[in-house]
């Protein structure tokens, strides 16, 4: 695969994934966090590393959008639930481990 073509599916990929996690409003961040380590904050948060180490200028809100396909603050109106207690519990022992 050329360097080109490995660019081209690596973005699909990741369209891909944005597309499915804003279909699945059911899962909360903290879901995620605590089955795999990352959340769509985390892609946020990676979108925007990559667009500014290319000399984009964007914040962190506008990546937020790119993610949730709409304004952060839209997307917790809309679909975030309150936390379970267990799974706060889940992620603090987790981060916990990971702690430097």
């Amino acid at each position: 695969m050329n360097e080109q073509t490995r660019i081209e599916v690596e973005a699909a990929a990741f369209r891909g994934l944005t597309e499915y996690l804003r279909k699945r409003t059911d899962v909360q961040n903290i879901d995620l966090m605590n089955l795999a380590g990352f959340c769509r904050n985390c892609l946020a948060k990676w979108y925007l590393a990559a667009a500014k180490e290319r000399g984009v200028d964007l914040d962190y809100e506008q990546a937020r959008e790119v993610v949730y396909g709409m304004k952060y603050s839209e997307w917790k109106d809309n679909h975030q639930t309150e936390t379970p207690p267990e799974a706060l519990e889940k992620f603090k022992a987790e981060s916990d481990k990971h702690a430097f």
